[in-house]
């Protein structure tokens, strides 16, 4: 018995200190709490999101999806090394509109002259753990060092595929400005991120910056949270609007009526990057399920949809490919325009003829 308790007490303790290491961030305290306090999207202690949201579907218990997990579901993942095409991204044309998928949600722009970059994860996985949640073979192109300096960094919540820490470390020499959600900002300033360089925003809020550039913070249906705590920081969409191009980043998000009260208020897009990946009925409400990116479109009044939260990691018990596949069977029907690049390919944001080939059937060879 005393084996067993001291067994106990060391994985407690164990836990408790990994728990509380540099990683996981900090939670908003102090000015930054009061102020999230005001907001009409924070009671009880936490974020909520407009309509009731439950993390899975009524009737699913966390026990049954944990077990089809761990042992029952076998989604594919990728058998070779995933193909890409490594743009090179400090020698891009300054005048042109361009856009480079990474892999997962993370990816690259170049606006009427300012740079962005959305959610970059670079390390590897997707995870606290560094052996659990791994990238596909391949799908790790672009590293920190390859980046130019960014102008506008954007956040989209701080979930582990979305907000990692070893990749922001690395990248916070390069950052002008980073836009997220209210209380993100706790995390970034305990990585060493300096207060003058974070915009945080509640839904609804607007920044505006010189030459033109304007960015809003908008809804989504999701949740936040990095341990065992959530929805102490908010999760976001955002609407970028430069002197020539309107483009709506949409994190992670299940569909809900926020996006025909965004695409009336800000509509229309040119660009709607949208999540699709990691979905399943048993979590319907905070990730979109095949074909509701049409709707979101619409909704959006959006001309052409980048689907993005796939091809990098498995986060659910769909094969790797299935999002590829459904977005583009659907696109058929829907007259919406669907570009699916593959990673490190450049996307020219303004050019609606650009065509691109279906890289997923493609047969991946060994690096």
């Amino acid at each position: 018995m005393l084996g067993l308790l001291i067994i106990i007490f060391t994985i407690g303790v164990g836990t408790f200190f990994f728990l509380n290491t540099e990683r996981f961030g900090k939670h908003p305290s102090g000015d930054r709490l009061l102020k999230i306090e005001q907001s009409p999207h924070y009671k009880n202690g936490s974020f909520q999101n407009l309509n009731p949201t439950p993390t899975l579907t009524e009737g699913v218990s966390y026990g049954k999806v944990m077990y089809e997990f761990l042992f029952s579901a076998k989604p594919k993942t990728p058998t070779t090394t995933m193909p890409s095409v490594k743009t090179d991204l400090k020698t891009l044309n300054p005048d042109e509109n361009v856009l480079v998928w990474m892999g997962h949600s993370s990816y690259f722009m170049q606006v009427d002259g300012k740079t962005v970059l959305v959610d970059p994860v670079f390390s590897g996985n997707a995870s606290p753990l560094s052996f659990t949640t791994k990238a596909y073979k391949g799908t790790d192109i672009y590293t920190a060092d390859d980046l130019p300096e960014i102008d506008f960094l954007f956040l989209s919540h701080d979930h582990w595929d979305h907000m990692d820490y070893n990749t922001l470390k690395q990248l916070k020499p390069k950052i002008n400005k980073v836009i997220t959600g209210l209380g993100n900002g706790a995390h970034l300033e305990y990585w060493g991120f300096d207060s003058d360089v974070i915009l945080e925003g509640d839904w609804y809020d607007t920044f505006t910056f010189e030459d033109g550039f304007e960015v809003n913070v908008t809804p989504a249906r999701h949740f936040s949270g990095r341990g065992f705590t959530s929805a102490k920081t908010l999760w976001a969409s955002f609407v970028l609007k430069s002197p020539n191009t309107s483009i709506y980043i949409g994190g992670d998000s299940g569909y809900d009526m926020h996006f025909k009260a965004i695409g009336e208020k800000y509509g229309p897009f040119d660009l709607a990057i949208l999540e699709n990946g990691q979905y399943d009925l048993k979590w319907k409400y905070i990730h979109m399920l095949p074909g509701e990116q049409f709707k979101a479109a619409k909704d959006l009044k959006a001309k052409n949809i980048l689907p993005v939260h796939s091809g990098k990691f498995t986060l659910a018990n769909h094969d790797w490919d299935e999002p590829f596949k459904k977005i583009n069977d659907y696109a058929e029907q829907s007259g919406i325009k669907v570009t699916t690049p593959m990673i490190g390919e450049q996307v020219n944001i303004n050019d609606s003829l650009q065509q691109f080939k279906p890289w997923w059937n493609l047969k991946t060879t060994p690096k």
